[in-house]
């Protein structure tokens, strides 16, 4: 089963987190600190919840296709670079509190999407398996670090969520 992914990232977690529970009739299925998620059965969504700045307005994160293994990432991938769209690919990179597989494009307005799959439940938020320097945290829905034309979470030296 694939799902929407819908990243926020939110002032008040705790609120964010009691006000979703409410409008979905669910408790989060995983929370971490500065960190939770939703995998919401009706309607097919899974809700991010990531913890911004106090004081400021929930914006969108990024966007996201949850599959259910690896097979479909390569398929999506490979669908995506036909259809002329440039990608960025992650294997094993921890985000999100996951060990993940995952591809990005950026959409038309600067959105970005990521197609993944979670392989495992992991300790931290995110750090990219692939980075350059093992020591710089995931960058997830921040545009700090990132290099131009790469999708928010894709940072020069880092990658996740």
């Amino acid at each position: 089963m694939s799902r929407v992914q819908l990243a926020l990232r939110v002032s008040d977690l705790e609120g964010s987190i009691a006000f979703y529970s409410k409008l979905f009739g669910v408790e989060p299925a995983k929370r971490r600190p500065g960190y939770a998620n939703f995998a919401i059965t009706e309607p097919p969504l899974k809700l991010v919840l990531l913890e911004g700045e106090a004081g400021h307005d929930t914006r969108l994160d990024h966007l996201g296709v949850e599959v259910t293994d690896t097979a479909q990432v390569t398929a999506a991938t490979r669908r995506l670079k036909d259809a002329g769209l440039a990608t960025f690919e992650e294997n094993d990179t921890s985000c999100c509190y996951a060990l993940q597989d995952k591809v990005w494009v950026t959409g038309p307005g600067a959105e970005p999407w990521e197609v993944y799959v979670v392989k495992a439940d992991a300790d931290v938020l995110g750090r990219s398996a692939t980075a350059q320097d093992p020591a710089v945290p995931c960058a997830c829905g921040s545009d700090e670090g990132r290099a131009p034309g790469r999708p928010v979470g894709a940072a020069a030296n880092t990658g996740c969520c």
